[in-house]
């Protein structure tokens, strides 16, 4: 089951005229969704860390150290999110190098 919902015309105010039945209904449809995105996100980080440690072990083998000016321009694109984008930005560089989530 699948929903799509127009979020910028969506209202989430209580009125009279609601029908509790459906925004429940639509609700589940999201928390449904989020689960998905959920999982979709977990396995794109599991994903990325693999390739980051790859690349990391075959540079060392080169003799050669992480790329400061990737590393950069990752924050930067995380950082459109804000500050808890460049947060979650870091967190997924130190992932990569093997520093947390083992």
């Amino acid at each position: 089951m699948s929903a799509s919902i127009d979020f910028a015309a969506a209202s989430f105010t209580r009125t009279d005229d609601v029908d509790v039945t459906v925004a429940e209904q639509e609700i589940d449809a999201m928390h449904d969704e989020i689960e998905r995105l959920d999982a979709t996100i977990l396995a794109a980080v599991e994903r990325r860390n693999e390739v980051a440690r790859t690349v990391g072990l075959a540079q060392a083998a080169q003799g050669r150290s992480a790329s400061n000016v990737r590393e950069m321009s990752a924050l930067q694109r995380f950082g459109d999110l804000g500050q808890e984008g460049r947060t979650l930005g870091m967190l997924l560089l130190r992932m990569g190098r093997g520093r947390i989530g083992q």
